[in-house]
């Protein structure tokens, strides 16, 4: 198999959520080169080291650097096209740019190349028993009977390739009867508002830490002639943005979606369980196999119920009732 280096500029301080981001996406083992830790080891182990390579000089002066490989086919294109996304929305966080560039680089081919050429493999795909996830610019003749959800995510999470995003479709799915407000937490390129409007549910509430994010969605609701007045869109961050969280939470919601990653989860967990109304569903999503065990330790301590459960290529959704 062929494999693509990729390269993460950071810091010291950034090195962790990068490393998580990685993890997140499954891009398996990386490389660490960090002036610090480097200085930290001469330091350390100095009196026992008279000679250090001079190849590894440039240590000294480099700038910190996470170094993963992808698969040279749709699924590492996809993961990369995932891991701009992921980077843009860690830049997001980042208000005190503690966590330098944040950017990547593939080999000797252009980021904006790359960043396109997942659209190759990005297909119609069939969700569930009633969803057809259509990208923009393909042409699908014949839906066979389900409703088309079309879908350009740009600099976005969301195709409904990612089992992340296929895991919550189905829930959603199940969880949708018809009239329900749904809030839809780190909406990304907005898929999952859209499906669960094309599945009979009446509004969406949609929140997103990325301005880009925010857009993309409200561009991608149009692209699906969701009518206007039945979108509420917000940006920010709602853990730190009080006025922010009040007008999320001012009323409660009876589907609460979150497709982001476990440590977001947790964070923003009693924000979630506050905008869910009694009897009502949280569909979460975005968890790693490894870190399931936290979330259900982080709903029992809410007093949430898990009543679904759903598992595909290490990931794992679940559906909660209050």
């Amino acid at each position: 198999m062929e494999w693509k280096q990729v390269r993460i500029y950071t810091t010291h301080e950034g090195i962790e959520p990068v490393a998580a981001v990685l993890l997140d996406l499954g891009a398996g083992g990386y490389t660490v080169e960090d002036a610090q830790d480097f200085e930290q080891f001469l330091k350390k182990e100095g009196p026992h080291w008279d000679y250090v390579d001079e190849s590894l000089d440039y240590l000294r002066d480099c700038e910190t650097s996470l170094t993963a490989y992808l698969a040279d086919n749709a699924q590492g294109a996809r993961q990369f096209s995932q891991l701009l996304e992921a980077l843009e929305r860690l830049r997001a966080l980042d208000t005190e740019h503690a966590w330098g560039r944040l950017m990547a680089e593939c080999g000797q081919i252009r980021e904006e190349d790359w960043a396109d050429n997942w659209k190759q493999y990005f297909k119609p795909i069939s969700v569930g028993k009633r969803l057809m996830v259509k990208p923009t610019w393909e042409q699908l003749p014949d839906a066979g009977g389900r409703a088309v959800l079309e879908i350009d995510p740009s600099a976005s999470f969301g195709t409904g390739t990612h089992h992340t995003t296929r895991l919550c479709l189905e829930l959603l799915e199940e969880t949708v009867h018809g009239g329900e407000a749904v809030l839809d937490m780190g909406c990304g390129s907005g898929i999952l508002g859209i499906a669960a409007m094309l599945l009979g549910a009446s509004e969406v509430t949609a929140v997103d830490i990325d301005e880009n994010a925010v857009r993309i969605a409200q561009e991608n609701y149009r692209q699906n002639r969701i009518p206007e007045e039945s979108l509420h869109a917000f940006c920010g961050d709602a853990t730190r943005d009080g006025e922010l969280r009040g007008r999320i939470c001012a009323r409660r919601y009876p589907i609460v979606l979150a497709n982001i990653v476990a440590d977001v989860i947790l964070s923003m967990l009693d924000i979630l369980t506050a905008c869910l109304e009694e009897g009502g569903v949280m569909l979460l999503s975005g968890i790693i196999t490894e870190r399931e065990e936290d979330i259900q330790q982080g709903l029992r301590h809410a007093r949430l119920q898990v009543c679904g459960r759903r598992e595909q290529g290490g990931w794992v959704a679940l559906c909660v009732r209050r």
